[in-house]
């Protein structure tokens, strides 16, 4: 079986009408920097270095053996209380019609849109993107500067739900982009969309990010066992502060019928989780695969964890 990662992050850098936006502060962030040097991308050219990050994105999932499709994620950016884009405090933004163009590049590709329910026009973006193929709508209310429990998304949430598209939340605390109020990624916060009955896939393995606290764990068996549509990502759980949550994840089978494959491209995936679990056979086979997406999964499969469950089976279910 191949599964579908469905978290990847597109990055676009601003160029003539692809609507990105990228902050001074952002650019200098460790973050970028890290990326665009792992990545080789020329930052000073944007549409060659947003080309670049395609082909090798493209490349990297043809060659491997475990994921046969990735949703490309968008990233909305935040906005001010009148509903109108907050340039000042977004410091990365990938348009959504950038995200449809890069997946019109590849049959494996699905757009992951990204819409901050704070938007004036939210409801008809929504239609907009759904209309056009979305397969997902990613938010990260960490930087976006909103709060998913807030009663006037209950809108959106419905419109979400009508519309039969899944939701895809971060969850923990932010450091990748720059986070503004980390409490809004809380967990809980998720409560009022599955309510409104949007199908919601929680980022993260639901980790605070921070190691050893993982407050969000006894929040996710119960979520898991009060709403059949509620999903959780393996995204980015091999990096040093959420592997914490990995650990729980393996010693807990109950959770893994809600599981589904991710990687948090273009972060990196290590072999080390394999050690912990005792198993230098998966730390060499893990350590072995030539691609994030083959680690990832030779990560798991060290660790005992299976998944059953596949995006495209959970996205085809939403009644």
């Amino acid at each position: 079986m191949t599964f579908t990662d469905v978290h990847v992050h597109l990055s676009a850098l601003p160029s003539p009408g692809n609507g990105c936006l990228l902050s001074p502060r952002m650019r200098k962030s460790p973050v970028f920097r890290m990326v665009a040097a792992a990545q080789g991308l020329p930052v000073d050219e944007p549409e060659r270095a947003n080309a670049a990050y395609l082909q090798k994105l493209r490349n990297e999932l043809a060659a491997s053996r475990h994921a046969g499709r990735a949703v490309i994620l968008g990233m909305d950016g935040a906005y001010d209380e009148s509903g109108e884009l907050d340039e000042a405090h977004t410091d990365f933004l990938v348009s959504n019609d950038c995200v449809f163009a890069a997946a019109e590049t590849d049959p494996r590709f699905l757009p992951g849109v990204s819409i901050n329910p704070r938007r004036k026009d939210a409801v008809d973006e929504l239609s907009r993107c759904v209309e056009k193929g979305a397969a997902l709508v990613k938010i990260l209310a960490n930087s976006q500067r909103f709060d998913p429990a807030d009663s006037r998304n209950r809108g959106f949430w419905r419109a979400m739900a009508q519309k039969r598209i899944p939701l895809l939340s971060h969850v923990g605390y932010e450091f990748s982009l720059i986070g503004q109020d980390q409490s809004v990624g809380d967990l809980d916060r998720m409560i009022p969309a599955l309510e409104a009955g949007v199908t919601v896939i929680a980022a993260h393995g639901c980790s605070t990010g921070l190691f050893v606290w993982e407050k969000h764990f006894s929040t996710m068996l119960r979520l898991i066992g009060r709403y059949p549509h509620f999903y959780v990502d393996v995204s980015a759980l091999s990096l040093f502060n959420r592997v914490g949550a990995l650990m729980r994840i393996r010693r807990h089978p109950e959770v893994w019928p809600r599981l589904l494959f991710g990687t948090d491209y273009p972060l990196p995936v290590f072999a080390y989780p394999c050690l912990l679990a005792g198993s230098w056979g998966g730390f060499r086979a893990a350590r072995a695969a030539d691609n994030r997406f083959d680690r990832q999964f030779q990560v798991l499969d060290a660790l005992g964890i299976r998944l059953i469950t596949d995006f495209l089976d959970v996205k085809n279910a939403i009644k």
